[in-house]
């Protein structure tokens, strides 16, 4: 059965098929043909072969008709029988895309980047050669606007590079990740913020606990929504209460977003507690883990 990690790559490629080509292309220079479209196939091959020969998605680039397609295969450990399954399914959707096709494979693992980039011999002169998209060839997104711009690469950005041992450099990916989602519908911004926290080394996390949200200009999203926001609404009600209030309303929002619904006991702390409770609950809410650890600071 596909593991969570299996999914989650997946998941990053489903909602932007375009991604893979982008990768392809600007990444480990294939060179595609131009195209305007990028759909998801059904990547089940049952209708020339055996049940077996299902691979994990399978891509059509269009540009006024099928151009190139391409086969994409999340690997987190090496499988020998996909030496002799991979072969297969670039030659079936070739025979039914009638277009060139690549096969891509995703791997969080740079051991296992380097067994599947390794040449397969089907037979006499014949061989066929992967192409792996590895942790250390994934992008490093610590611009703002490019981040936004593609937002499912800013997510694969900060999964391929949560562990790397430059900690300072992880962090800041993780909250580059962080702003490009932020504009996203609630659904997919808390699965992409999940996906961002729980790829990050526990010193990772702590690197981006301890960032101060006034002088890191990564945080600028989550600062400016935070600390902006709720001092413009206290100024609205005029008074050091309604500055509380406001904060407190907008990390209400912040959880919801996060972790779902409140109940009216978590509601209560939340309005009961001090500034400086609320201050210490918004720079834990991107590296908590569950909505009890957040809510231990409140009184």
């Amino acid at each position: 059965m596909p593991s969570q990690l299996h999914e989650s790559h997946l998941l990053l490629f489903r909602n932007q098929p375009a991604l893979a080509a982008e990768l392809m292309n600007g990444v480990l220079s294939v060179g595609l043909p131009e195209f305007k479209e990028a759909e998801i196939l059904s990547a089940d091959f049952t209708d020339i072969q055996p049940a077996e020969y299902r691979a994990d998605m399978a891509i059509r680039l269009c540009n006024e008709g099928s151009v190139f397609g391409i086969v994409l295969e999340v690997q987190l450990a090496p499988d020998k029988r996909k030496r002799f399954a991979w072969p297969a399914y670039v030659s079936l959707l070739r025979a039914r895309l009638k277009c060139p096709v690549e096969l891509l494979v995703v791997t969080p693992d740079e051991a296992v980047a380097r067994w599947a980039a390794q040449p397969i011999e089907i037979g006499r002169r014949n061989i066929f050669t992967p192409v792996v998209l590895s942790p250390s060839v994934v992008p490093s997104l610590v611009d703002e606007e490019a981040a936004r711009a593609n937002p499912e690469l800013a997510v694969l950005s900060a999964m391929a590079h949560g562990f790397d041992e430059d900690i300072d450099r992880a962090a800041r990916i993780a909250l580059c990740a962080h702003a490009a989602i932020s504009g996203l519908d609630s659904d997919r911004s808390k699965l992409y913020c999940d996906l961002v926290i729980h790829s990050l080394s526990e010193a990772a996390r702590n690197a981006l606990r301890n960032m101060d949200a006034r002088t890191y200009e990564y945080q600028s999203d989550f600062a400016r929504q935070y600390v902006a926001q709720g001092r413009e609404e206290g100024k609205a009600e005029g008074k050091a209460e309604g500055e509380v209030n406001g904060r407190a309303a907008l990390i209400v929002r912040l959880l919801t977003l996060r972790f779902g619904p409140l109940g009216p006991g978590e509601r209560s702390r939340i309005s009961a507690a001090s500034i400086a409770e609320l201050d210490a609950m918004g720079e834990r809410l991107l590296t908590a883990h569950s909505l009890g650890e957040i809510m231990s600071i409140a009184s």
